[in-house]
C-alpha cells in the first residue's frame, strides 16, 4: 500500500495506475477508522480496481467550539487497518498541503445545509464541500464511497454532485452498526461506560418513529413516541429529532413514499447521530 502525504506524489501515482487502465474509488475518512469505513472500502474493491482513501482531519467543518484539537488521530494504526483491508494508497496530506491560501473561493452548500446539523453548525456543510470538491478533483475517481449514518452530508453531496455535473458516482453504504444497534462512530470512544450501554436508544427511538408512522399516526404522533424513549437516556438532550422525504430533505407530505427519521443526541458530551431510511 502506497502512503502518500503530498499532492504531487498523489497525481504521479494516480497517472501510473490510469495509464494500466485501471478504474479508481475514493474513500474520503477523516481516520480514526472503524468497521464503518471498512465496509465502504470492501463495497469500494468490488466496484473499482484501485481505492484510494483518504485520511485527512478537515478544519473547515469544525465550528470555534467543536473538538478539533480533540478529534481522535492514530495515522499509523488507520494505515494499517486500511492496508489489512486492501486500501491501495492512503492520502493523508498535512493541512499546509490541503489549504495553502489564507483566502480563495468558498463554496456554499445551500437550503439542505440550514438544517438539522446545519442548523447548529453553521458553515460546517460548507467546508465538507470544499474539501470533498478538492478530493474530487485530485483523484478523479470513478466512484466516491459514502457512509449512511452522515445521511445529510450524503445528500448534499448528491445535490452538488448532481448540480455541478461532476463525472462520478456517489455510492452510499448502509449504517454500520453495533450488536446493539448503536451507529458505528469515531465518537463512540468519548462515551462512558453508562453512556454507552444507554445510547442504543436512539436506533430504538427511530424504529419506533417508523413503526409509528407506518401503523399511520401523523408524522408529529410518530416524533413524539420517539421523543420520550430519547428522554429516558441519562444526561441526554436532544439537538433534533425529525420526519423527513428522502433524499430532498423536505418537510413529509401525504404523498411521500419515501421518508427518512433523523436524531442528533447529546449523550453526555458526545453528540450522536443516526437514521433510517424506510418507505411509508
Amino acid at each position: 500500500m502506497q502512503r502518500l502525504t503530498r499532492i504531487t506524489d498523489l497525481r504521479q501515482w494516480l497517472a501510473h495506475a490510469r495509464s494500466q487502465g485501471k478504474t479508481i474509488a475514493l474513500v474520503p475518512t477523516m481516520g480514526a477508522l472503524h468497521t464503518g469505513h471498512m465496509a465502504l472500502v470492501e463495497s469500494a474493491r468490488q466496484q473499482c480496481d484501485l481505492v484510494v482513501m483518504s485520511i485527512f482531519v478537515n478544519p473547515r467543518q469544525f465550528g470555534p467550539n467543536e473538538d478539533f484539537d480533540a478529534y481522535p488521530r492514530d495515522l499509523d494504526a488507520d494505515c494499517a487497518l486500511a492496508q489489512a483491508h486492501g486500501v491501495d494508497a492512503v492520502f493523508a496530506p498535512a493541512t499546509e498541503e490541503m489549504y495553502p491560501h489564507a483566502a480563495g473561493p468558498l463554496i456554499v452548500a445551500g437550503r439542505q445545509a440550514n438544517m438539522l446539523c446545519g442548523a447548529s453548525r453553521p458553515g460546517h456543510f460548507d467546508g465538507v464541500l470544499q474539501v470533498v470538491c478538492k478530493l474530487f478533483n485530485l483523484v478523479q475517481p470513478e466512484r466516491a464511497f459514502f457512509g449512511q449514518k452522515d445521511a445529510q452530508q450524503v445528500a448534499i453531496i448528491q445535490t452538488f454532485v448532481r448540480d455541478y455535473n461532476l463525472p462520478l458516482e456517489i455510492c452510499v453504504i448502509p449504517v454500520v452498526r453495533e450488536a446493539d444497534g448503536l451507529a458505528k462512530s469515531s465518537r463512540n470512544v468519548y462515551l462512558n461506560v453508562e453512556e454507552r450501554a444507554h445510547a442504543p436508544a436512539i436506533h430504538a427511538a427511530l424504529q419506533l418513529c417508523r413503526e409509528r408512522l407506518q401503523a399511520g399516526l401523523a408524522p408529529d404522533a410518530a416524533l413524539q413516541a420517539a421523543r420520550a424513549l430519547i428522554a429516558g437516556i441519562p444526561g441526554s438532550r436532544i439537538d433534533y429529532l425529525e420526519l423527513l422525504a428522502w433524499p430532498d430533505l423536505l418537510a413529509l407530505g401525504d404523498d411521500d413514499a419515501s421518508c427518512i427519521a433523523l436524531a442528533a443526541v447529546h449523550v453526555g458530551r458526545t453528540r450522536l447521530i443516526d437514521n433510517i431510511t424506510f418507505q411509508r
